[in-house]
């Protein structure tokens, strides 16, 4: 099914098509990869044994871990990662990239399918993992969550969301959406520039206003865009599909979650232990941040832009 951009209330033609060529679709592919290689042999949790099974290139019920840019995403993928039966993968660098081209129509659907599939496939035979459950962090897939769903039998979607204001103060921290990283030639896992120019998931209307807002409310935009499409995706699909878990739920009773997480994904004994381990890490103290960090002209500036969504999820 072709995927619809979404634009809140303030719906305009979507920008002109990335086009992911070739050459581009060669280099991240052999990139993405080379990483996630790289970070198997880095996470003993991630280093498993080969089954029977090992050369078996078929997706078996995969999982997609979706939510806003530092909101969880990682730090719930990671758990999800220990558990015997998965193979998890951190933001492949190709279905990064191509997320877009699936969004905004620049590739056919079919086209769109047969990459993603054949790359995921790719990165389960290259870490001798068939037969296991393919799992996959990468917060551009809120996007296009329709289009997974169609393509990907039996897909399951955990959708984390976390207060708006702590992940903006987070995400701002960090050099990806700042004034300051423009120029710098520097480039996101899925080839986007770093700084403050406007990205394919802004509103058309508002791409000059994206580039001049501060840095805390860009990301805090950031937050808006990427959790409105995961909750608009996510309501097209039939009950069983996806399950929805609180940042801050997690952190306060990760057992809790841990169970929660458990059922949905209808895994064995073994895996439950393994996500108990994983989410005994969780930090409490990582909630409220943005009681300590924003003054009262940033916290109005950020209520401004992501208001509305932090009184309909009850943040406000």
């Amino acid at each position: 099914m072709a995927v619809t951009p979404r634009h809140g209330s303030r719906s305009q033609p979507p920008p002109p098509p990335s086009g992911l060529g070739f050459g581009q679709m060669v280099r991240l592919g052999a990139l993405g990869l080379a990483s996630d290689i790289r970070d198997r042999g880095r996470d003993p949790a991630l280093r498993k044994r080969p089954t029977a099974r090992a050369l078996d290139p078929r997706l078996h019920r995969p999982i997609f871990i979706i939510g806003a840019p530092r909101s969880g995403t990682t730090f719930l993928g990671s758990c999800l990662g220990r558990m015997p039966e998965v193979s998890y993968h951190f933001e492949p660098r190709l279905t990064k990239a191509a997320a877009r081209c699936a969004y905004d129509g620049s590739w056919g659907e079919r086209r769109c399918a047969t990459v993603f599939r054949a790359f995921y496939s790719a990165m389960l035979l290259a870490g001798l993992h068939g037969g296991r459950r393919f799992a996959e962090k990468n917060p551009e897939n809120g996007f296009v969550v329709p289009f997974l769903a169609e393509w990907m039998p039996g897909a399951q979607f955990i959708h984390i969301i976390r207060d708006g204001r702590d992940a903006a103060v987070s995400h701002a921290e960090q050099p990806w959406l700042n004034a300051a990283s423009a120029g710098s030639g520097r480039r996101g896992r899925g080839g986007q520039l770093w700084g403050n120019a406007a990205r394919w998931w802004v509103e058309p209307d508002r791409r000059e206003e994206f580039a001049a807002v501060s840095d805390i409310v860009r990301s805090a935009w950031c937050w808006r865009r990427f959790t409105e499409a995961a909750l608009a995706g996510l309501a097209t699909l039939p009950a069983g599909r996806s399950v929805e878990v609180r940042y801050e739920s997690v952190m306060s009773d990760p057992m809790q979650a841990a169970d929660v997480l458990a059922g949905f994904l209808e895994t064995t004994p073994a895996g439950l232990d393994a996500l108990r381990a994983g989410l005994s890490r969780a930090k409490p103290d990582s909630v409220g941040r943005w009681r300590r960090t924003l003054d009262q002209g940033q916290l109005s500036d950020v209520e401004r832009e992501i208001g509305p969504l932090l009184a309909r999820l009850g943040y406000a």
